[in-house]
């Protein structure tokens, strides 16, 4: 009955054998059984990598939880799905293309370019099967999702098509983070996934007032190459200025009082001083000469903001609507015009000419340059400060007006922040504070991106009077076109069009494609096909008993999806989460490839087995939402502490058993009867 064990034993090896017969046995399979359900949510990963700790991490979670639910008697359901569109797919194409941008891609035809993200979308897969397999997760790799599946994208519509009805979504000219590499805007909580501290120059310009000959406003501002659009200055109402004169110098400078010496030094000569309110109004002559057109509707003048502060700078800010949030604002509400000189791959347009063709960074010292020369320089400097950038293409954002289409979160994170009241979370102050604060100050979401592969807007519109229709289903398409529609991807139903019901004219479908976190958070649906199929979807799986991610989706998927089932259902999209933090290398630093700062996860997995790395990693602070710094000798530990003290202890038992010729005293065939199982 009980072999003698070996004495020097091989944990991956003897882990490999008990795959085998989970596989013989089909025992995954036939363990998904039970009166009661148990709701299991498995956020899609990108197949265009391969899986890293961070992956193996959440897999473990993801596996322990079901599994012990599953021996409680509940049926758990534990589909794989994959996250097929957007930019990781898109890059990945660029590189082997050798595009750069949103213009190549076009010369070389959406078409060609969607079909071939297409094609390597799931080159990955069979790695990422053989690796989870392997580390002893089931889930269910055959009965999986894809966001790129056309019921996906249907179900996908519908949500749109939903929120829609109810009056959630519009279309709004705002600033937005913006990616000039990817040619795209960016959600708020995306721009905040990868801050760098970065040195750019400072630089403080004199603006002439119109009417007094001798006197300049003085401002300053981190971003030179928004000069050209500059349409305004802004001051603090209530803030105290001073009109002030250097030692030997006869030009009179408008600074805020508190930062005079700052400025213009401890010896400069005091002649008045007024609050930002007396400065409103007043004139002075622009920077370029690029807008002058301008002055005629009202640009060119101070205007004034509770924004302003005194805490850097000159106390007076240079406004330019086209790549300011606040600057937008004030100037849209003081009927000051929007001049935008850059395209939408980040360079100057016609407009400067001066430096017609530079990207917006390479623009600031020729522009510098030519202020210097024309005596509107007062002061050059740099500053080292927290910018961000694209976690995507890994290059600066810049913030810049472009039509986009939104969410409108505002009306209802008040009900978000209620329904996550109700979320267990662990660790707790994950929901509390970090998810709690980013509901309270939510924004509305902009879901559209100015990108190819991905689930296109449902949005037709008419060329003439801007009548729009929009689509929550292929039925409706294909009834309003007249065709059949076999795949909703861009380069097919950009082809699609009809009369306008209003006015005849031609109705095109709207340009961009929807945001793959809108994907994401449309799962619970999607992953379903409803409501086209599974109508009792809601009320059976929604919300989950159980999701699990790491921390920086606090600020993506977790948050996704309650704004999706909060907007569609008034429901939280999951009752129970487990957060993990960060696994960093062992010097501290990020993981990476290129630097091979980390131990292969295949090596790791065939020297120690992977029960020594799933409980290395469980028994650790990352489990926490905290970060961990990976080291191969804790698995070593593991296996020293905990897994050969349990062989050693079987092989006490087996080694005895077999001399008494002691015998269990019956078979036990859990997975045959669930009387068994309960047992």
């Amino acid at each position: 009955m009980f072999e003698k064990p070996q004495a020097n034993p091989n944990f991956a090896e003897l882990e490999t054998d008990i795959l085998a017969l989970w596989d013989e046995k089909d025992v995954f399979k036939r363990s998904i059984r039970g009166d009661k359900e148990f709701v299991f949510y498995d956020g899609p990963p990108f197949a265009t990598g391969t899986p890293h700790y961070g992956h193996i991490l959440a897999g473990t979670l993801k596996d322990i939880v079901p599994r012990y639910w599953a021996m409680r008697g509940y049926k758990i359901e534990r589909r794989f799905g994959w996250d097929t569109h957007g930019l990781p797919v898109e890059m990945e194409i660029e590189k082997a293309l050798e595009l750069n941008g949103p213009s190549d891609i076009e010369a070389y035809g959406i078409d060609n370019y969607n079909e071939a993200c297409r094609s390597i979308v799931l080159r990955y897969t069979g790695l990422w099967r053989k690796t989870i397999t392997r580390l002893g997760r089931w889930v269910d790799f055959d009965n999986d999702y894809k966001t790129m599946d056309p019921s996906f994208m249907e179900s996908v519509w519908w949500v749109f098509k939903a929120l829609w009805d109810k009056g959630l979504v519009y279309e709004g000219y705002k600033v937005m983070p913006y990616s000039t590499r990817l040619g795209t805007p960016l959600s708020n909580f995306e721009a905040n996934m990868d801050y760098r501290t970065v040195q750019d120059p400072a630089v403080t310009v004199t603006f002439p007032l119109k009417d007094e000959s001798n006197t300049a406003i003085l401002a300053w501002t981190t971003t030179p190459w928004t000069l050209p659009s500059n349409m305004a200055l802004c001051v603090g109402p209530d803030i105290d200025y001073v009109k002030a004169r250097k030692a030997g110098d006869d030009q009179i400078y408008i600074v805020a009082e508190a930062l005079k010496e700052k400025v213009l030094g401890d010896d400069a000569e005091v002649l008045e001083t007024l609050k930002g309110s007396s400065l409103v109004g007043l004139s002075y002559l622009p920077i370029f000469d690029t807008w002058l057109e301008a002055g005629d509707e009202g640009a060119f003048r101070v205007v004034s903001d509770d924004f302003v502060s005194t805490e850097d700078g000159t106390g007076i800010v240079h406004m330019a609507p086209a790549y300011g949030e606040d600057d937008w604002r004030i100037c849209q509400r003081e009927g000051i015009p929007l001049r935008d000189a850059v395209d939408d791959e980040g360079k100057f347009t016609s407009a400067v000419t001066l430096v017609e063709g530079q990207s917006v960074k390479e623009a600031d010292k020729t522009l510098i340059r030519d202020l210097k020369d024309r005596d509107r320089l007062f002061k050059q400097a740099t500053i080292d400060h927290e910018y961000p950038y694209c976690w995507r293409s890994g290059t600066p954002l810049i913030y810049k007006a472009i039509s986009t289409w939104f969410v409108k979160v505002t009306d209802i994170r008040e009900r978000m922040a209620e329904l996550n009241s109700g979320t267990n979370w662990v660790p707790e102050y994950v929901g509390e504070k970090r998810f709690g604060n980013w509901i309270t100050d939510a924004r509305d979401w902009a879901i559209s991106r100015n990108r190819y592969w991905g689930t296109p807007l449902p949005i037709w519109r008419c060329a003439t009077c801007d009548y729009l229709e929009v689509m929550g289903s292929v039925s409706e398409l294909e009834e309003r076109c007249e065709t059949p529609v076999p795949d909703l991807h861009k380069h097919h139903v950009d082809k699609l069009s009809w009369s306008c019901p209003q006015c005849g004219s031609s109705m095109d479908r709207v340009p961009q494609v929807l945001d793959c976190w809108f994907e994401s958070g449309s799962m619970p649906y999607a992953q379903n096909h409803y409501p086209f199929e599974n109508k009792e979807m809601v009320e059976h799986n929604l919300p989950a008993d159980f999701i699990a991610e790491g921390l920086d989706q606090t600020r993506g998927w977790f948050y996704t999806l309650l704004i999706l089932s909060t907007a569609l259902f008034d429901r939280p999209a999951f009752k129970n989460v487990i957060v993990n933090g960060l696994i960093l290398a062992e010097d501290g630093h990020k993981m990476s490839k290129s630097l091979k700062n980390y131990p292969d996860p295949e090596l790791v997995v065939n020297q120690y087995g992977a029960d020594a790395l799933r409980a290395y990693l469980i028994n650790s602070p990352v489990v926490r939402a905290e970060p961990m710094r990976f080291s191969e000798k804790g698995v070593r530990e593991v296996v020293r502490s905990v897994t050969l003290p349990l062989w050693n202890a079987y092989s006490f038992f087996a080694t005895y058993a077999s001399v008494d010729g002691w015998q269990p005293p019956e078979e036990r065939t859990p997975l045959e009867e669930r009387s068994d199982l309960d047992r």
